[in-house]
């Protein structure tokens, strides 16, 4: 590894701006930072943003990314570069895993798309650096906790095996109200696309999949009363790994109560739109607004019989709300996000890693406990 590690982040929006900033402000020696956008004054901006909010001097440079090929300016900086952070969207993330696979970077990404997932995964099988995929919040790092959960509790209880184990997430705003009870915090099409395509889960031990938004339920954390239901992407490779070992594993959703049955009566009223996931996230971009105060909150438990037959249930909460890094106040939506995308980038540098690397794959405690995750979330 260089010293310092010079990193490439594609993209220039909320979560590529904290993790400019997080890099900046708490890697242990001071990081060389590329921020790439097809719009170069945009990419400049957050440049700037960073280079001012970071309490220590450091290296923050803007380039105008291409997604369709390489000018010479470009080229310069990709052969340069230790690790490639893509934050951009998810239907372009096989693009940017190509530049990093054809100049010999490390890469890491946040999208849940399955389908590009599954591609990047057949072109990082011949590449000599490291792919972690799916690593941001969800999927990202509740996968990681999950997974490290049930661990904990078939070392607990001496069993290998357990009956449920779900874990939830919900980016929601601090207030809500009707009809949608819901604010924006982060992507629209994100949220669009993860009530339509299928969720993959575990029932009755083997990897299954199921229609998004068709197992709704109530749930109470720390005295407050949600919705959870099934979303695509959220579980990650967790289905496929636990498979034979877990009765019943699933990712929900969290949202307040109303607000499901309010994306319902939307979706009844597209009837055979073309293209639903966008006629979708236009129906709900014209009521619902984007907010800036937001918080995350996070769950997951494990529950099945010890090995002398008694019933057993481990669980685990937290939430996170908008914190100071450096001169600047970050949203929950964007630590929580940028945290688990640097700990993976942390990950390949040290460990040299090659090929794909999915959540399961991540040993979860030194993960959950690292220099980036720790801070945001917390000791594991």
């Amino acid at each position: 590894m260089k010293t310092p590690s010079t990193y490439v982040i594609a993209g220039a929006g909320g979560i590529a701006e904290a993790a400019g900033l997080l890099l900046a402000e708490w890697s242990a020696a001071p990081p060389i930072i590329y921020m790439g956008n097809r719009t170069l004054s945009k990419a400049q901006q957050v440049a700037r943003w960073i280079r001012d909010g970071c309490s220590r001097p450091v290296t923050v440079k803007a380039f105008k990314l291409s997604t369709d090929n390489v000018p010479e300016a470009m080229e310069a900086i990709l052969r340069e570069a230790d690790i490639l952070l893509d934050c951009l969207p998810g239907g372009l993330a096989p693009k940017m895993a190509r530049l990093a696979r054809d100049y010999q970077m490390h890469y890491a990404n946040l999208t849940e798309y399955v389908a590009e997932t599954e591609e990047i995964m057949d072109l990082a099988s011949s590449a000599g650096t490291g792919f972690i995929l799916q690593t941001g919040l969800a999927p990202g790092y509740i996968n990681v906790l999950a997974h490290g959960l049930f661990q904990r509790f078939c070392r607990d209880f001496d069993v290998d095996k357990a009956d449920k184990l779900h874990f939830k997430v919900g980016a929601l705003t601090n207030h809500a109200v009707a009809p949608h009870y819901y604010g924006f915090t982060w992507s629209p099409v994100g949220v669009a696309t993860e009530y339509l395509k299928n969720a993959i889960a575990i029932r009755e031990y083997e990897r299954t999949n199921l229609l998004s938004l068709s197992e709704r339920a109530r749930i109470v954390i720390d005295g407050m009363a949600y919705e959870e239901d099934l979303t695509s992407g959220g579980a990650a490779d967790l289905p496929v790994a636990l498979a034979g070992k877990v009765r019943s594993l699933d990712y929900k959703t969290l949202r307040y109560p109303g607000h499901y049955d309010w994306v319902e009566q939307q979706m009844a009223s597209l009837g055979t739109s073309p293209d639903f996931i966008a006629a979708l996230q236009e129906k709900m971009e014209s009521v619902i607004p984007h907010v800036e105060e937001d918080l995350v909150i996070l769950y997951a438990a494990v529950e099945g019989p010890d090995k002398n037959g008694t019933l057993r249930r481990q669980e685990w909460a937290k939430k996170i709300y908008p914190m100071k890094v450096g001169k600047h106040m970050l949203r929950a939506i964007q630590t929580t996000t940028a945290a688990p995308l640097l700990q993976s980038a942390l990950l390949l540098l040290e460990k040299r890693q090659k090929g794909a690397i999915l959540q399961s794959h991540i040993t979860p405690a030194p993960f959950l406990n690292g220099t980036f995750v720790k801070r945001v979330y917390g000791s594991f």
